[in-house]
Parts: C-alpha cells; structure tokens; sequence
C-alpha cells in the first residue's frame, strides 16, 4: 500500500506555498517583485536594443553584456510569472512535469550567467594585462567557443536534475514551502534517500559556482597586479574604473546565491523559511534589475548612447509637433 501510496504522488501536482509565514502581506510583496521584474524587463531589453543598434557599442564586452542581458530576462521569467499567479491568485498548484521543467531552465540560466560573469572577467583581464595584444587573444573563433562552451555547460550539468527528481517517490507531502521548483527544495520531500542529489548538487556547485569564482579571483588578482605596476594614479584609476561595473554584477549575483546554497544544504535550522524563500526570489530577480542600471551608470560609453537615443527620440518628438 506504501508503495502505491509513493507511485501516485511521485505524479501528482506539488503546491507551491509561497512564502510561510508572510501570508498577510504576499500582496505587497508581489507588487515589489512585480515592480523590479518590469524594471528588469524593460532596462535588459533597453540594453539589449542600445547595444544592438549602435555600431560602436559591436565590441566583445557589449556582446558578452547583451548574451547577460538575454540570460537575465530569461532566467527571472523562468519563475517570476508564476510567483506572482500564486502571491496575487493563490494559484499554487504546478503539474510534476512543469515544476521539473521550472527546475531545468531555472538552474540551467543560473548556470549560464555565472559563466557569462567569468568570461567578462577574463576579457577585462586581457584587455588590462595584454591591451596590444587584445585583438589577436580574443578572435571570433574564440568568443565563439568560450560562449558555447558556457551554454553547453549551463544545459548539460542540469539535464540530469529533472531525472535524479523524477526517479524519486514523494508519499510524504506534496506541499513545496517555495515560490518555484527549486532542486533541494523538492528532493526534500521524497520518503528516500536523497543522497545521490545532494552529491551531485554539491558537484555541480563545484563544476560551475567555485569554478567561475576561482577564474574570476584569478583574473582580478592579475588585473591588480597589471593596475598597481602603473607609473600615474590616473592611469590606475583610469584602467581599474573600466571593472567597477562588472565588479558590482558580481557583488549583486554571487552574494544572494551563496546565501540561498548554503542555507539550503546548512541553515535549515537557523534560518527563518521565509527569509531564505525571499532571498531565493531576489537571487533570481536582483542581478536582472540591477546589471542594466549599474552598466548604463558605469559605462561610458552605454550611458552616452542610451543619452544620445533619449535624446533624439525628444528632438524627433518636437519636430513632429
């Protein structure tokens, strides 16, 4: 009976909770989410649109900015929509076969970004350590590769999540205290062992999270070196303000993922649920809201153009008149 018992819930649909807890304001709650993902959509593909228009913006790192841009919009609408049917709808019901496709493409465009954030740092690395040489490290061909191989890599290292799930009975509950499927959030409610999950989570962790922060440590600690070894404080200021805006995308994605990894696997205990539910959500959330406005700041040469289109857009709305 415990066996039929664990079958037909390993199929059956999951509730997503939202955040326990915290019910009497999930209304308020959705309106700041929902404000920040319409912020988030509309900065990214402002960013996107700038880039792609403007000729002088057709270099590597406006190319990797854009391909940050597109995972950005792609991973907090992996989870935003649905986050806000249930906050504003109590609409928390997700079919098993869609909270494992939430969990890829959630996983997966994390993935990817934190791979977009290396390659960023690696090209600001050569263009601060080797500047004459840049043109002829970083071809095409080679973009071309690097930016697949993080694709690649994002896809297939999450490919097996959905099947390590679905192999899995749950006849405990079917009550997720989340706003999306997240990986350990619903192996936690399986009646078996879960070790082989958390094995290859924390594998994977290591494959993507403590690689690219390995690559990005090394390349800042060059670029320091390269920065310090200049002759005048302005050429140090002048070469170390080009990293200030990637700096900050790292500082705004790692810090809420780190947080939700380990409380996930360590804090469970210590942690209020619907703490670690909201730093979930801004996980997903803040890095696509802030990257656009910390880039179109920071950059000069974005802030000129996006300047430069505001700016023609009202001298062509006044001839019209």
């Amino acid at each position: 009976m415990s066996f039929l018992n664990c079958t037909s819930l390993t199929a059956a649909p999951f509730i997503l909770k939202g955040i326990p807890g915290l019910e009497e304001v999930h209304l308020w709650i959705s309106f700041s989410l929902c404000t920040m993902y319409s912020i988030a959509i509309t900065g990214n593909f402002g960013l996107m649109y700038v880039i792609h228009s403007e000729e002088t913006l057709h270099r590597l790192m406006c190319i990797f900015l854009a391909l940050l841009s597109f995972t950005d919009v792609l991973m907090c609408t992996s989870t935003l929509p649905n986050t806000i049917c249930i906050l504003w709808f109590n609409l928390k019901e997700i079919d098993f076969k869609a909270c494992l496709v939430q969990m890829f493409f959630v996983h997966g465009f994390t993935g990817v970004e934190s791979g977009v954030l290396m390659l960023m740092a690696l090209d600001r690395y050569v263009a601060i350590c080797y500047p004459l040489r840049y043109a002829t490290i970083l071809t095409n061909p080679i973009i071309a590769r690097a930016g697949l191989a993080v694709f690649l890599r994002g896809v297939l290292l999450m490919i097996p999540f959905p099947f390590l799930v679905k192999r899995l009975p749950f006849c405990q509950s079917n009550i997720i205290s989340h706003t999306y499927c997240d990986h350990m959030s619903v192996v936690k409610l399986s009646c078996a062992s879960i070790q082989v999950n958390v094995i290859y989570g924390l594998m994977v962790a290591l494959l993507i999270g403590v690689f690219d922060i390995c690559c990005i440590s090394m390349s800042y600690t060059m670029i320091l070196r390269a920065v310090v070894s200049l002759t005048t404080a302005d050429a140090q200021q002048k070469a170390f303000s080009t990293c200030t805006a990637h700096i900050s995308a790292i500082i705004i994605t790692y810090v809420p993922a780190f947080f939700t990894f380990f409380t996930h696997r360590f804090g469970g205990h210590t942690i209020p649920p619907s703490l670690h539910i909201i730093v979930a959500n801004l996980y997903l959330l803040l890095p696509p809201t802030l990257n656009p406005i910390v880039y179109g700041v920071k950059t000069k040469q974005i802030r000129e153009n996006i300047i430069k289109f505001f700016q023609g857009e009202k001298g062509a709305s006044i001839q019209d008149n």
